[in-house]
């Protein structure tokens, strides 16, 4: 008897069938991939042919600009590409990638990732996250090759061992998170492989807590960054204004420079970030800007960015006080290490606030990595700051203050509660707040209650019935004060000064009183 599947084919076809159905999707997504590369060139080709179209002295043709906009392409992946036009007619690598042209090739990568996994139908059947992620990246490498082949043609070709590692380094990060976020960012456990104790250990919720205060600590370093930069192009206003305007008179240069400074600007952030941590940056072979004092002469040329930095020589009070950025960072991380569960110990919130700080360190280390890179040789060889001691003094700084902030923080949100012991909703200070209010009320709250007979004191006689009581004569006189026990409460203050409210004079009755009337019973009438 032949098995069938659930949709009535037969189990020997069935594979068949499957790999039938993929196929299309696979060859859609590999599609995805080689588009979204051709869009991050086709953007950057269009950029470089408007400014050769506006430049009054163009050195090429459109060949050439195209040339330049596929090694731009590849810069955008940290590629190194290599100036032969060079003065001294020794080739000078150029590798300082501008941070945000690498956003352009990962959002297009994300995004054909993302379109790869999610089906256009309910009920469709979707590639598996494998199968995706290797059709988008096949497409993807393969317009890479083709553009590291045409780039050599041109005035600034590729490396093609940079190239080779470089551009699927990016591919990958960016297809990975595509498929991982449109799988609703599971957090799944370590594959079967990994040993136990491994596995056990990243289940624990203070890798996620770690994770988040490393982030946070780095966010917190790149804004300060940020704000130094921001603060040394507005003190320096001037210099930055002369040397904008003296690289180039006419629109389109100008214009192209001030594109290449904006997507400098996230290199400067880390900059100005490994700046406040204490190793600075170099700008050369031998020279090093420091908050303790800008070492060496440099040989920079003209740049807008490159005229905010600070004067040649020692540090002054100014300078040190960048110190406090990574203070504030520790903090940050110390704050963000805390959970809120009671049961957890003061050692795992330390624990956890360490691995935030070695986090904060690593995310430092690869932004200094893709921040840094060569503008030539010999004296330009050497350019930004060095990574490993960026990461290092990360680390340390936001781990002194991070750990005993955490411990802090931990013990302030789990403190016992106050216990309500001041006395102030005991009976007896009721007792006292009662009478103080009828004293000061007057008339208008009458004391209904019954006295309370001392201990050993005989019961009082029964008021007399109506029909034993002789008729009055006079309206009946007000009640006469009655007085109770309270219990007085030492230490307590109170302000019992009653408050006199004149009383008014009792009404007059409705209707005069009946003398001399009787109550006869009320007899059954007769059958």
């Amino acid at each position: 008897m032949t098995q069938v599947t659930e949709r009535g084919t037969p189990l020997s076809v069935a594979p068949r069938a499957v790999r039938r159905r993929r196929s299309p999707a696979a060859a859609a997504c590999v599609v995805g991939g080689a588009v979204a590369a051709g869009l991050g060139l086709g953007f950057l080709a269009v950029l470089v042919i408007v400014l050769w179209i506006s430049s009054p002295y163009p050195d090429s043709g459109p060949g050439g600009a195209l040339h330049l906009a596929a090694g731009l392409w590849l810069l955008a992946h940290g590629t190194e590409l290599v100036r032969y036009e060079t003065l001294s007619g020794v080739p000078a690598p150029v590798g300082l990638t501008p941070l945000l042209l690498v956003a352009l090739p990962v959002l297009l990568m994300r995004r054909a990732a993302r379109l790869g996994s999610a089906s256009e139908e309910e009920g469709e059947e979707t590639l598996p996250a494998g199968a995706v992620f290797s059709a988008v990246l096949c497409g993807y490498l393969a317009v890479g090759a083709l553009a590291t082949v045409y780039a050599a043609g041109g005035p600034m070709p590729a490396d093609p061992l940079s190239a080779a590692w470089h551009v699927p380094l990016v591919a990958v990060v960016a297809a990975a998170s595509g498929v991982w976020a449109v799988r609703g960012r599971p957090l799944g456990p370590p594959p079967s492989w990994v040993p136990g104790g491994v596995r056990r250990a990243v289940a624990r919720p203070r890798y996620a807590l770690a994770l988040r205060a490393g982030a946070g600590g780095a966010l917190v370093l790149l804004g300060g960054g940020a704000l130094l930069v921001g603060s040394s192009l507005a003190w320096h206003g001037t210099e930055v204004q002369g040397s904008f305007l003296a690289l180039t008179g006419v629109w389109s240069g100008r214009f192209a420079v001030l594109l290449l400074a904006i997507a400098l600007i996230p290199n400067a952030m880390v900059w100005g970030a490994s700046y406040a941590l204490g190793p600075g940056f170099a700008l050369g072979a031998g020279v090093t800007a420091t908050p303790l004092g800008f070492t060496g002469s440099a040989a920079l040329p003209r740049f807008p960015l490159l005229a905010a930095l600070p004067p040649e020589g020692p540090g002054t009070p100014l300078t040190w006080a960048v110190a406090g950025l990574p203070v504030v960072a520790g903090l940050a991380v110390g704050w963000f290490a805390v959970r809120r569960a009671r049961e957890v110990s003061y050692g795992e919130t330390a624990l956890t606030a360490a691995l935030g700080a070695l986090v904060c360190g690593l995310v430092m280390t690869g932004l200094a990595a893709a921040s840094a890179g060569p503008l030539g040789s010999r004296a330009l060889a050497e350019f930004g700051p060095v990574w490993w001691a960026t990461g290092a003094a990360a680390f340390v700084w936001t781990l002194l203050p991070a750990v005993p902030v955490a411990v802090a923080v931990h013990a302030w949100r789990n403190r016992p509660a106050p216990a309500m012991d001041d006395g102030w909703h005991d009976s007896g200070v009721r007792e006292i707040r009662w009478a103080a209010l009828r004293r000061a009320a007057g008339t208008l709250v009458p004391d209904i209650t019954p006295p309370s007979a001392p201990p050993g004191s005989s019961p009082q006689p029964s008021p007399p019935t109506s029909a034993q009581s002789s008729p009055p004569s006079s309206p009946p006189a007000p009640p006469a004060r009655r007085h109770r026990l309270v219990t007085v409460v030492p230490g307590l203050s109170l302000d019992l000064t009653p408050i006199l409210i004149p009383s008014k004079p009792p009404a007059p009755p409705l209707a005069p009183p009946v003398v001399g009337a009787r109550i006869l019973p009320r007899h059954k009438p007769s059958a």
